[in-house]
């Protein structure tokens, strides 16, 4: 026991010293906060950040505009959680306008047009207000990101979007890991057959293109979020299994596996508490790699329209939505939402082969 607390302490003294390792291993944690809390640190907090407004739609980052936001009138419970997790339901409905002033009875506002045009005048009762107070429901809002075609704020729908991109990592690695390990496992152990059986699948599963099988699995369980995470893990798992396959081949045969058999330990414990616990710095380093590979290709997906579907933000679709803004004057559309997948995945990229690093015993 000491001996394998000593060398994970080695390990993680050589990680510490991976200034890049250490630097993506935080960046991956500051954006699995914001995933989480993506409707607290969000300007625009209503369900998926789906307030539009076309009178300012596709402005530069940094635009500003006066927004009056009306309360609204339908209220239903919603706790705490609730909006944590998935956004105000209810909402206020937010107006960009230009000029407003107050009447006897009324709000008399302008509201905004591009171009140099002049809006509509509109009037809205002061009794819509609590206590009358129109002032604190007009305020000058900056979006930071600019806004998308529909007039989305660009900033909320980035931070949203980062829970797909995010989280698809964990459920398809954690699917990956559980039928890669187990069909390795039984292959590496048991060989002959078993071994030739299980490695067939695997050849079969790897012959077909990943993009076409995720789309295949994608297809016959429906459109939709869940379905996205389960496709992905599902094609992910042959590497997993080779590895792991190849790791047992290699150790079944060492001293402390005869002596564990010697002693009338079970197949289950054998592999469960002696082999695998041995073999896992490959499993973890071809882990990470898989994050990213994940996060490719939910991206991809979302791109063709087969992933999350709108309104729900994904970094994929936005770049779907905006990629003919490239040539029309307005890159960024399309540029940060590729940007924040190509920071994620070479993060974990960096952390992986941190990893791989800090666990090869041999250097």
């Amino acid at each position: 026991m000491a001996n394998s607390a000593s060398l994970t302490q080695l390990a993680l003294q050589k990680f510490k010293k991976n200034f890049w390792g250490v630097l993506s291993f935080w960046l991956i944690i500051i954006i699995g906060l914001i995933s989480v809390f993506a409707y607290v640190v969000a300007p625009d907090n209503s369900q998926d950040a789906n307030q539009m407004n076309l009178s300012i739609h596709s402005k530069s980052p940094g635009f500003k505009v006066l927004m009056l936001r009306l309360p609204s009138d339908s209220e239903s419970e919603q706790n705490v959680f609730s909006k944590l997790f998935y956004g105000d339901y209810n909402g206020v409905i937010e107006i960009p306008i230009s000029d407003f002033k107050k009447g006897d009875k009324d709000l008399h506002y302008i509201e905004y047009a591009s171009d140099g045009l002049i809006g509509v005048e509109k009037s809205i009762s002061l009794e819509v207000f609590p206590n009358k107070d129109y002032k604190s429901f007009v305020k000058e809002r900056t979006f930071i990101f600019g806004t998308d075609k529909y007039g989305r704020d660009l900033l909320s729908r980035i931070l949203v979007g980062s829970r797909i991109s995010f989280f698809i990592g964990f459920v398809a690695v954690f699917i990956s890991l559980v039928i890669g390990i187990l069909m390795g496992s039984v292959a590496g152990f048991y060989g002959g057959k078993i071994d030739a059986l299980i490695m067939w699948i695997i050849n079969v599963t790897w012959s077909i293109p990943t993009l076409l099988l995720v789309i295949a699995i994608t297809l016959a369980l429906g459109k939709g979020f869940w379905q996205v995470f389960i496709a992905v893990g599902l094609t992910m798992w042959v590497e997993v299994a080779r590895v792991v396959r190849g790791q047992i081949i290699s150790v079944k045969e060492m001293q402390y596996v005869t002596a564990a058999k010697a002693l009338g330990y079970n197949d289950f414990r054998i592999i469960s508490k002696h082999i695998l616990p041995n073999i896992m710095a490959p499993i973890i380093v071809i882990s990470a790699a898989n994050f990213a590979a994940a996060i490719l290709i939910e991206s991809g997906l979302s791109f063709l329209g087969i992933g999350a579907q709108p309104p729900m933000a994904s970094w994929g679709a936005m770049i779907k939505d905006h990629y003919n803004y490239i040539i029309l004057g307005k890159p960024y559309l399309a540029l940060i939402p590729g940007l924040c997948i190509m920071i994620l995945v070479m993060a974990f990229m960096l952390v992986g082969n941190a990893l791989r690093d800090a666990l090869d015993v041999k250097s």
